[in-house]
């Protein structure tokens, strides 16, 4: 199975977002745009899990998002993966206002991704860049326009308080993936109120 747990903005951060990307969908493009019921910040993937290690990743999930306090971010800038020159997915970038916030989902999503690696399911490796997918293209393009475009976006303030573990299930014939959501882990369940 394909599990992911990730923070998904809150719906007035998600129409905010929604609003400004919209109109940029109907421009014509070989950009294929995420369905924006698809959104979320990826803290951990894990390609191929176990149908019975998934109550065991859910706990361990849980348990670690309840250490984590609640995170203040926002929806702001943009970037691509790999570089603008080759890109393949534009993304929008997530901020804080907090000087530790960053800092603090980092940690989230490195506790998650231990967590996860401790049950045996081995999730994706390499830096941590939190970002939100915007599209994706077939072929590489130069994306310094569209980068220009989505870097005036800046979305209102909110606060990340919950981590959700998906399942994702392969869309038919090369469609888009379905994400079901399996469990919702609060932030800062655990943490001392004091």
């Amino acid at each position: 199975m394909r599990i992911f747990a990730a923070v998904v903005p809150p719906a007035d951060a998600h129409a905010d977002l929604e609003a400004f990307v919209e109109p940029r969908r109907d421009v014509h493009s070989d950009l294929r745009w995420t369905p924006s019921h698809l959104w979320h910040v990826t803290l951990a993937f894990m390609a191929d899990v176990p149908e019975g290690l998934v109550d065991d990743v859910v706990d361990d999930v849980a348990r670690v998002a309840g250490e984590h306090a609640p995170i203040p971010l926002r929806l702001s800038g943009a970037g691509t993966f790999p570089n603008p020159a080759e890109a393949r997915v534009v993304w929008m970038d997530v901020r804080s206002e907090s000087p530790s916030g960053l800092t603090d989902l980092e940690s989230l999503a490195l506790g998650v991704r231990r967590a996860c690696g401790s049950v045996g399911a081995s999730p994706a490796g390499g830096d941590y860049r939190p970002h939100l997918t915007l599209a994706r293209v077939r072929r590489p393009f130069e994306a310094t326009h569209w980068l220009r475009v989505m870097d005036a976006y800046a979305g209102p303030p909110w606060v990340a308080d919950e981590v959700t573990v998906f399942v994702s299930h392969r869309g038919e014939r090369r469609g888009r993936p379905h994400y079901e959501p399996v469990a919702v882990c609060p932030l800062g369940a655990n943490v001392s109120r004091g």
